[in-house]
């Protein structure tokens, strides 16, 4: 069966999904929306990423309980660039591009916890299919976020001068 391979690609994805939202925090820190709200969409990474450790035991995976809790070693040399950059044009752009592969990466995930659903009912693992029920609707909120800060920033970067 390969379902043990669906899981183990969305704990990878997850798992790079908190940590990549935690770059997007420190890098636009100044953006304060940003900044705590990428923080708590991590949060939700995160314990998608314990839960899938959980379920992939019974599928004999191994998989690691914890996500990153930061962006790593830099995170202070990224608050630091957005404290002293602040709002600029550029600063802007940078955003619009992480926003953008944030949004890839998400939609992405998305896609492995409806593979997952579907490997999981046709299976009939009831709690597999529950995880993924429960799971999926964040995931499609970190998507419609991501999207509607694209929305949002996208004029005022793209036509300020």
């Amino acid at each position: 069966m390969r379902l043990g391979l669906a899981l183990r690609e969305l704990h990878r994805s997850e798992t790079s999904l908190a940590a990549f939202l935690y770059e997007v925090s420190d890098r636009h820190r100044v953006e304060h929306e940003v900044h705590h709200v990428a923080r708590d969409l991590a949060g939700w990474s995160r314990a998608h990423v314990r839960d899938l450790a959980e379920a992939g035991e019974r599928y004999g995976l191994s998989l690691r309980d914890t996500a990153p809790e930061s962006s790593g070693l830099l995170a202070p040399v990224r608050r630091k660039v957005s404290e002293l950059t602040g709002r600029r044009a550029e600063t802007g752009l940078l955003l619009l591009a992480d926003l953008r592969r944030l949004h890839r990466r998400t939609a992405g995930v998305s896609l492995d916890w409806e593979l997952l659903a579907q490997g999981a009912q046709a299976i009939k693992d009831h709690e597999l299919l529950e995880l993924a029920q429960r799971c999926h609707p964040r995931t499609l909120r970190q998507l419609k976020w991501s999207n509607s800060m694209l929305k949002t920033l996208s004029p005022q970067v793209l036509v300020s001068g």
